[in-house]
């Protein structure tokens, strides 16, 4: 029972990430040269893995959902910080604030769940 819950809650990370980077998109990202169509591609992943954590019991969308996360929370750091592809964010909008919780949910439940799926050795 922990187990699928912790699945809901990972496929409820990358729909909630999906959904505020189509929002960000639709609002004004999709005028920007690159990274318009990587939000486009984060939408379609998430939505992607989620299906796929919610229906294969298999470590390896737990490690997508885990990848997903890593990468997504990575490029906003870094749009933070140094910018990325000349964006340069500043963390003051709902839309930042729920994307980071959704992506941390991502890491951190896509790692529990691979702990929890990880193969078991026969002695």
């Amino acid at each position: 029972m922990v187990t699928w819950a912790l699945r809901i809650l990972v496929a409820a990370g990358l729909l909630g990430s999906a959904w505020v980077h189509y929002e960000l998109w639709q609002e004004s990202f999709r005028d920007i040269d690159v990274i318009g169509p990587l939000f486009l591609v984060n939408v379609v992943a998430g939505v992607v893995l989620a299906i796929a954590v919610l229906a294969w019991r298999h470590w390896l969308p737990n490690l997508g959902a885990f990848g997903f996360g890593v990468a997504t929370l990575g490029a906003y750091i870094l749009s933070l910080t140094v910018g990325l592809f000349e964006v340069h964010e500043q963390f003051k909008t709902p839309a930042e604030f729920w994307g980071v919780v959704t992506e941390v949910v991502c890491i951190l439940g896509g790692l529990a769940l691979m702990v929890m799926y990880r193969p078991r050795r026969v002695a």
